[in-house]
């Protein structure tokens, strides 16, 4: 028994010291590029009809200018279960660029993200995310959700200090998501 709860102390101390951290604070960017942003995570939605969930992660410019789009991502999760637009766009941005530079980056999303999501942005310590139609609105839709808030998860991650901003251009993802395809 004690040597099992040795390992486990050594497991969380060995987790502890891994933990990403995103730094304090991105440059100012204004709303008219965090619609700009948004938009083009609308478009990347329109590869599914039927579950637009699209997202891209953006290296904004300095003062919010310019920026630079590092990944993008849509809903698949028709071939594997957790190929939300979000985790898709996570695993572009890696194949593109590595597992490194994240901090850097805000993700632009058509939903917001669920606890699965949110839990990977912060293990991967990306600097910010941006949604649009809220859990609410997305299970309006029809679309069931789990009932966990972006907010609630990033209030139960400690060592994450990112930028979290909802409903950017959500009146027209709201619409998207109720004139799906079914």
């Amino acid at each position: 028994m004690r040597r099992r709860l040795f390992l486990c102390g050594c497991t969380a101390a060995a987790c502890t010291a891994t933990v990403p951290s995103a730094r304090a604070a991105l440059p100012p960017i204004p709303m008219d590029r965090h619609e700009a942003y948004m938009r083009l995570a609308i478009a990347e939605a329109k590869g599914n009809p039927r579950y637009p969930f699209g997202a891209v992660i953006v290296r904004p410019g300095s003062g919010g200018s310019g920026g630079e789009v590092m990944a993008r991502g849509v809903n698949d999760s028709a071939a594997n279960p957790i190929l939300h637009g979000e985790i898709a766009c996570l695993n572009d941005y890696v194949r593109r660029h590595g597992n490194a530079g994240w901090a850097d980056t805000v993700l632009y999303t058509t939903g917001e993200p669920c606890s699965m999501c949110m839990s990977a942005l912060m293990w991967a310590g990306i600097g910010g995310v941006v949604f649009a139609s809220s859990i609410e609105g997305i299970t309006r839709a029809g679309i069931g959700q789990i009932a966990i808030t972006a907010r609630a998860v990033a209030d139960a991650t400690p060592f994450w200090r990112g930028l979290l901003l909802g409903g950017v251009l959500a009146a027209e993802t709201d619409r998207m998501f109720l004139e799906r395809k079914r």
